[in-house]
């Protein structure tokens, strides 16, 4: 019940989301709290997530979901937390106001919350990407659509990766940062990973390149066993 309750406080304090429809390409893009680095909120292309750590650069907990603006508001619906897998499957309708490149939200303690956009540049990657295939031994395998699924959240140039189970809550990890994209190399700065904190502050570099509106993904994951992903644009976050 404890962990239900921070969460539904969190949820108020993204109120923020509410006017998405009139500036929905305002609002994709990275954010974090005012005077608060630990805190940063990724929105793009109707979803979200929300992550917070500590000062030491230690994973605390994330949440997120689909935004869908209906009548002035925002309607969310959870899709993973790392903390409460119970309210996976949830949704919350919420308001919010924005100013120029910030978001001031209000806490259900009635003090205010401002959130600062980070500033990116386009790289041309921007999107919520689920993987869709693999290339093992030569060959490239296709994934079947199941309720267990790898997004990866791209703004213009923040990156967060989740691993979640959208039929019973399960939460399997999630990794985020900086990325660069150019000629070619695509490159992840770790500032977060909810599997292993000695990974925060690791550099990795990959071959990318977008192919028939797929992005093919390969070189070493962060444990050094060689990868080729495949990773298509998501619409319908089923």
């Amino acid at each position: 019940m404890k962990n239900y309750k921070n969460f539904f406080a969190f949820i108020l304090i993204f109120g923020l989301m509410g006017v998405y429809s009139s500036f929905a390409q305002d609002l994709n893009g990275a954010w974090q709290m005012k005077g608060n680095d630990n805190h940063l909120l990724l929105i793009q292309d109707g979803y979200f997530s929300w992550t917070e750590t500590n000062d030491q650069n230690e994973f605390i907990n994330t949440l997120g979901g689909i935004l869908n603006q209906q009548g002035g508001q925002l309607h969310l619906v959870i899709q993973f937390h790392s903390s409460d897998a119970t309210v996976v499957g949830e949704s919350y309708t919420t308001s919010f106001t924005l100013n120029g490149k910030e978001l001031t939200t209000r806490h259900p303690d009635g003090s205010a919350m401002v959130w600062e956009r980070i500033p990116e540049q386009d790289q041309g990657l921007a999107g919520v990407w689920r993987i869709t295939g693999r290339k093992t031994n030569g060959d490239i395998g296709q994934m079947e659509r199941r309720p267990r699924k790898t997004y990866k959240i791209l703004t213009d140039g923040h990156f967060q990766w989740v691993a979640m189970n959208t039929a019973n809550g399960e939460f399997s990890g999630t990794g985020g940062g900086t990325y660069t994209f150019k000629d070619g190399k695509y490159t992840e700065n770790i500032q977060f990973f909810s599997r292993d904190k000695s990974r925060v502050g690791a550099s990795l570099s990959f071959d990318g390149k977008i192919e028939n509106g797929d992005w093919h993904h390969s070189g070493k994951s962060s444990k050094g066993d060689p990868i080729y992903e495949i990773w298509s644009k998501e619409t319908d976050y089923k």
